[in-house]
């Protein structure tokens, strides 16, 4: 049956204009990107089977060009107006960051570093750079690979900070296995380039660490800094 011919409750569309997005599952939001389908499914169904194919909207949105065009219903346009909406949605994120509160609470800047490197394969390291009152200056990563404290070097942390003229930081990596629980190596890394940061006056407020499915850990929060 063709999405026409549903209930106008039940079509993506019309549900979305009634009732708002978080009512939709995903696969009804990826229908919308999608708009058509393929012959003998439905954009609902044909939704549906990528999930499948990719295991979650996580991965599908994370695929890269050549594994996202070969999957049935999908290609190069499709995979340009994708990466456009996640540019979109990241510049629109941070532009409420630069031009509203301080960046101070650990669930916001865990929001932030889910567009930067979140959706990283490979463990990736960077700075959320903060101005005087802690407002959101730029995030900068620097680091890709196995994190410890040979890979990691503090001068090239302590001069991001100064080209950016930060008066504060917040450390942050993702961990791919998928669990935000912080290693030893972590925290070491962490005390390290705290210590280095103290030495040019410059707070180091948090350590995120990113995990799967939107899971983050904070070392603040966990009595770490």
């Amino acid at each position: 049956m063709a999405i026409t011919d549903w209930h106008e409750n039940d079509r993506p569309r019309e549900k979305l204009l009634n009732f708002g997005p978080e009512h939709l599952s995903d696969a009804e939001l990826l229908a919308i990107f999608l708009r058509v389908g393929v012959q003998g499914k439905s954009a609902v169904e044909l939704a549906q089977d990528l999930l499948d194919h990719f295991g979650s909207l996580h991965q599908l949105l994370n695929a890269d060009e050549t594994e996202f065009c070969e999957a049935k219903g999908l290609g190069q346009a499709k995979f340009v107006q994708l990466q456009a909406v996640l540019e979109i949605s990241r510049r629109h994120f941070e532009s409420g960051l630069t031009k509203g509160d301080a960046l101070t609470d650990p669930e916001n800047v865990a929001r932030l570093l889910q567009h930067h490197i979140g959706q990283q394969a490979r463990e990736t390291f960077g700075l959320v750079l903060l101005d005087q009152q802690h407002h959101f200056i730029a995030f900068v990563p620097l680091f890709t690979g196995t994190l410890n404290q040979a890979s990691v070097h503090a001068r090239e942390v302590i001069q991001t900070v100064l080209d950016h003229q930060a008066a504060a930081v917040i450390l942050a990596h993702n961990h791919p296995s998928g669990d935000p629980t912080p290693s030893q190596a972590d925290l070491d890394l962490t005390q390290r380039l705290k210590q280095a940061l103290d030495m040019i006056d410059v707070r180091c407020l948090d350590h995120i660490i990113l995990g799967d499915h939107g899971r983050w850990t904070s070392l603040a929060q966990q009595g770490h800094l």
